[in-house]
């Protein structure tokens, strides 16, 4: 199967998955989901790989659900392949969860959405200090999708997981290293370092022992995700055609000021630390002001970065 949406290669018995829509700030879209399920199958039934390790192309990790797919699809009424997508991203998850072989993500900037929660159904994330998880559904009237209440509530609790989704906070790579999601954390010029010495260090451990490890702890706490699946797919739907959603999501757009001089949209009386713009021929950027509280700043700095004279952002705000 020839990819468009992400690259697979297997180097040294290590399976490398790489999201590549760095332009979409690496988005899920359908096809990019059933990309991504079709080389985890690949992995699984490839008997020279031990290790599946995902990363990234680009300055952000994942933005979660295509932000320009979800305009297109709210814009034309076209919630069902929105759907469609919520129930592959948790086919991901459960696939990474059940895959008999360890799976290592790489983690550097934002990691939203969807992918935060593809993030705990790894076996080992190893994240750049600049990472930021991000349970962004809350803001436009939307529950967690991929897993993420079924698997964080497993692996950092009932309460934390219920916070971060209802809040919508961004978990930074530090805490997440305490709560247990990150399992090493570094510089981002020592990412890759530390990368090889996990993978150099697991290489060395018996196949027939990881398989075994992970049926256990499938069958100690995961056994029944097939019931929560068919709630959350639910759920979301649900959610996905109340006017919650689309009004949230046309807030974000619409309800932003538009600074005409330099073409961009910024949003008024909040902090803003993570804009996701997405520019009129579809390409997205990610730009971070972790210590921004004026929003002129805001405004100047997201003018200063405007490369077209129309386009409009979609935010996390902290």
């Amino acid at each position: 199967m020839a990819y468009q949406t992400i690259r697979y290669e297997v180097i040294d018995s290590i399976a490398i998955l790489t999201l590549d829509r760095p332009d979409v700030s690496n988005g899920f879209n359908i096809p990019m989901c059933e990309e991504i399920l079709n080389a985890i199958q690949l992995a699984e039934n490839d008997e020279t790989v031990k290790i599946l390790q995902i990363q990234a192309e680009g300055s952000v990790f994942s933005v979660g659900g295509d932000l320009v797919e979800m305009k297109r699809a709210v814009d034309e009424d076209d919630i069902g392949s929105l759907v469609k997508i919520a129930e592959l991203v948790n086919n991901i998850s459960f696939a990474l969860k059940k895959i008999p072989k360890i799976v290592l993500m790489v983690t550097d900037g934002a990691v939203a959405g969807a992918a935060a929660n593809m993030a705990v159904a790894a076996d080992f994330v190893i994240a750049s200090s600049k990472t930021k998880f991000i349970q962004a559904f809350v803001g436009v009237g939307l529950a967690p999708d991929a897993g993420g209440i079924f698997l964080l509530s497993r692996a950092i609790g009932s309460n934390r997981a219920s916070q971060l989704a209802i809040t919508g906070e961004g978990l930074s790579a530090d805490k997440a290293l305490e709560y247990g999601i990150v399992y090493k954390l570094a510089e981002p010029e020592k990412l890759e370092k530390i990368v090889a010495q996990v993978l150099k260090k697991l290489l060395r451990g018996s196949v027939n022992s990881y398989a075994a490890i992970k049926q256990l702890v499938w069958e100690s706490q995961f056994k029944d995700w097939e019931s929560y699946r068919q709630l959350e797919l639910a759920m979301q739907e649900s959610l996905a055609y109340k006017d919650d959603f689309k009004e949230g999501f046309k807030i974000v757009v619409s309800e932003s000021i538009h600074d005409t001089s330099g073409g961009s949209f910024f949003f008024p009386n909040y902090e803003v630390q993570d804009f996701f713009v997405i520019h009129d021929g579809g390409k997205s950027e990610h730009l971070n002001f972790n210590n921004t509280d004026s929003v002129n700043e805001v405004k100047t700095n997201v003018s200063a970065a405007a490369v077209s004279s129309q386009y409009f952002t979609a935010a996390f705000i902290d």
